[in-house]
């Protein structure tokens, strides 16, 4: 059995910290589908987890990388042939079962989504956990009533990996966006995105939030937390809403409950690891359709799987914008 390389999160005297690895396919964990991993990405979570910046890891030592694509190798699933291409992200992989950082991978079948017939295994990687989360926001804030013709939306967390798929997932729509962020230089990347206006975290004052503010949007989506969260309740318009995909800011929210009672505010939790099957199919079903991000080559770097420990920091400091997107055993 040939040993294959896989990047492993193992725990140290000073915490949770990243190695590289030999596997063989009999060390990896349970499941009915083996995979040959094609692509993976790094997501914030990644970072964290690999970094030891974040209690993300369950078990030592785990595979890192929570999302994959790839081909079936094996398969005691009838739903899966040898050959299958398939999506895998969320549930445990790369916290508590071994994930995309690897070029195998073993996993349940209920976790696999077939590709969707118009992506590539790489495209589904450079959309991956963050595009799929924050087309999850935009469909759960639609059927909230959510429609172009109600008004601006606002994205916080703008150049991170779900806000640029956001943004751009949003603008094909045919939804006017306003990228809030707190990188001044990074302005001609959103507007590129499809952002039809700008607005700078500096230029808030979030140190005291009214409880309502004047109304400004039809609706948003959030990757903070924190002071940004309760800011963006206190400006919604009446029935807007509000997709809470993130806490890259904080986990506090510190409101009142006068933006859901006055203005009809829906507040929506926008959990992607364990999106029932048929919503998570239906998604990524929308993701090769209407939900197409049109500039995903402008969002998306790649990186070589050599050159994946060099990457985390950058997310830990705030200073990635984008998506990054592993080779491992690039399609021909």
């Amino acid at each position: 059995m040939s040993p294959f390389k896989a990047y492993l999160i193992d725990k140290a005297d000073g915490g949770p910290c990243g190695r590289w690895s030999q596997l063989t396919e009999d060390s990896l964990d349970p499941g009915s589908v083996t995979i040959r991993v094609a692509y993976s990405s790094v997501n914030y979570k990644d970072a964290l987890a690999a970094t030891g910046k974040g209690a993300i890891v369950k078990r030592f030592p785990c595979v890192g990388g929570i999302d994959l694509s790839g081909t079936v190798l094996r398969s005691e699933d009838p739903r899966f042939q040898e050959g299958d291409r398939i999506i895998a992200t969320s549930y445990d992989i790369g916290t508590g079962h071994h994930g995309g950082f690897a070029e195998m991978a073993r996993l349940p079948g209920d976790w696999l989504v077939p590709l969707p017939t118009g992506l590539s295994l790489f495209e589904a990687m450079a959309i991956g956990t963050a595009g799929y989360t924050a087309a999850l926001g935009v469909v759960r804030m639609e059927e909230n009533g959510l429609h172009p013709a109600n008004g601006r939306i606002v994205v916080s967390g703008a150049t991170g990996g779900v806000g640029s798929l956001a943004i751009d997932i949003l603008s094909g729509l045919g939804y006017a966006v306003v990228a809030l962020t707190g990188k001044e230089d990074q302005q001609r990347y959103l507007q590129d995105l499809g952002a039809a206006d700008i607005m700078l975290r500096s230029a808030l004052d979030l140190s005291h939030v009214r409880p309502l503010e004047r109304a400004l949007w039809a609706g948003g989506v959030d990757n903070l937390g924190g002071d940004v969260l309760a800011w963006m309740a206190s400006t919604m318009k009446q029935n807007g809403t509000i997709a809470s995909v993130g806490l890259a800011a904080s986990t506090a929210l510190n409101t009142t409950v006068m933006p859901l009672i006055l203005r009809g505010v829906s507040l929506l939790g926008v959990d992607s690891a364990y999106t029932a099957m048929p919503l998570r199919q239906r998604v990524w079903s929308r993701l090769a359709g209407d939900m197409r991000p049109r500039r995903l080559a402008s969002i998306t770097r790649t990186i070589e799987f050599d050159a994946l420990a060099d990457a985390f920091e950058e997310f830990v400091a705030a200073r990635a914008h984008g998506r990054v997107v592993v080779s491992i055993h690039p399609e021909a």
